[in-house]
């Protein structure tokens, strides 16, 4: 049977393609736009129709009908990082969530630590040779689709056709359905004098040659917008946005100078516009790997001069990142922030930023904290971390004592709690 014949045999209604789907499935679903929402939502229709499914992803950013207190029985999402339309559910206990490294996940799966009965991802046309791209969010899915009883794709023209190891052939799906529909586009956040007086201090320590990994975030774009001037720029990262986009735009990026995968960019999963999507699309600077491949810290590591920005919500005296909870309402998760922190430590002339605001809700509340809050989730350790930067300065804190560590963050705290900060750090006998 042809190619042709097999994808016309497959091709399917999203209603008759989610009955692949059996009760007490464990189901996979790709990173943030890589979800295929024309499955999704036929699986929210029929959810009362099912029992004990549980769909899993990283980011979700659409809310389907399946994401349901009153039917979690039936069908129940299982966050390996929260977003807003599940963070709730996480909140009130009727979504689950599995504590992981961003990097790790393709391991749990394929040693059998995470099901992945079935996956349902989204996938570019399938090209002469019978392959599709899972381009959008090749992260922990390629693993899956190994895994899988049931492959079922959303075949969509305006996902971009990648290079890398991020292709599924059409013998290993069981199921595909079509759509058109634009892909979802996520805008560049507001970048407020906060924010870009925080990215002007981690621009400023980014040498030309440096390998960047950037996150999503208005600290990390202030930190792009900043780089524009820079040369010979290297991209190995977990997400590829815009705020890259603009950096090869601007020439800064080449590539050229990263010792691993020299003249290619590699990624995960893109989040960004459709000028973004349609730049991925066969070009050849570009691959998009599995997450054990981008944020392994050993690989990301070989580059010389990687330079690794992620963001936290709070740090205490020692260096300790709550990333991921208010106390003990989650919020995200780890994803890849203690894969990138290590990778930047590993690095030859390599830096680990780790970005914050001084304080929060309108000042009243300092983001730099003597002990973190009662039931947060530490993200990355007191042994990793390396920069803190807040809008008022860098603290470098590997190497350092605890006591120079609390100085260190005293020191850029905002000027209005230092007295306070200085007080407790007195009471806890760290200086």
């Amino acid at each position: 049977m042809s190619i042709e014949e097999l994808y016309r045999q497959k091709r399917m209604h999203p209603d008759e393609a989610v009955r692949q789907l059996r009760d007490g499935d464990f189901v996979i679903v790709p990173t943030g736009v890589g979800e295929p929402p024309t499955l999704l939502t036929a699986l929210s229709h029929q959810r009362r129709e099912f029992h004990d499914v549980k769909v899993s992803q990283i980011l979700p950013v659409r809310t389907y009908g399946y994401i349901d207190p009153d039917t979690a029985e039936n069908v129940r999402h299982v966050a390996l990082f929260f977003g807003s339309p599940t963070r709730r559910g996480g909140q009130e206990g009727w979504t689950d969530y599995i504590p992981n490294y961003f990097s790790e996940i393709p391991g749990l799966i394929s040693r059998g630590h995470v099901p992945a009965d079935a996956v349902l991802a989204m996938a570019s046309p399938m090209d002469k040779h019978g392959y599709f791209a899972v381009s959008l969010g090749t992260d922990y899915t390629m693993a899956a689709i190994a895994k899988a009883r049931a492959v079922v794709l959303e075949v969509n023209p305006n996902v971009p056709f990648t290079f890398g190891a991020c292709h599924v052939h059409i013998s290993q799906v069981a199921a595909l359905v079509e759509s058109m529909d634009p892909i979802l586009e996520v805008s560049l956040p507001k970048i407020g004098p906060v924010q870009e007086a925080i990215g002007g201090y981690v621009a400023a320590m980014i040498e030309d040659g440096s390998t960047l990994q950037i996150g999503y975030g208005g600290i990390p774009d202030a930190v792009v917008m900043q780089l524009t001037h820079k040369h010979e720029l290297g991209i190995h990262t977990e997400m590829v946005g815009d705020g890259i986009l603009t950096l090869i735009e601007s020439g800064a990026v080449t590539n050229r100078r990263k010792n691993y995968l020299p003249g290619k960019m590699v990624a995960t999963f893109a989040l960004g516009s459709r000028k973004l999507y349609e730049f991925m699309d066969r070009n050849p600077v570009l691959e998009m790997h599995p997450v054990n491949y981008t944020n392994d810290p050993y690989l990301a590591g070989q580059n010389d001069k990687l330079i690794t920005i992620n963001a936290s919500m709070e740090v205490d005296f020692l260096g300790q990142c709550g990333s991921e909870s208010l106390g003990t309402l989650p919020v995200s998760g780890t994803g890849g922030q203690a894969d990138f922190v290590r990778a930047g430590n590993r690095s030859r002339g390599g830096k680990s930023f780790i970005v914050l605001p001084s304080t929060a809700k309108n000042n009243t509340v300092s983001r730099i904290v003597p002990t973190l809050t009662p039931g947060c989730a530490v993200t990355t350790s007191k042994n990793d971390v390396n920069y803190v930067v807040t809008e008022y300065g860098v603290a470098q804190l590997r190497g350092k004592s605890a006591k120079q560590r609390a100085r260190e963050l005293i020191a850029i705290a905002h000027p209005d709690f230092r007295p306070e900060l200085t007080e407790a750090a007195r009471r806890l006998r760290i200086i």
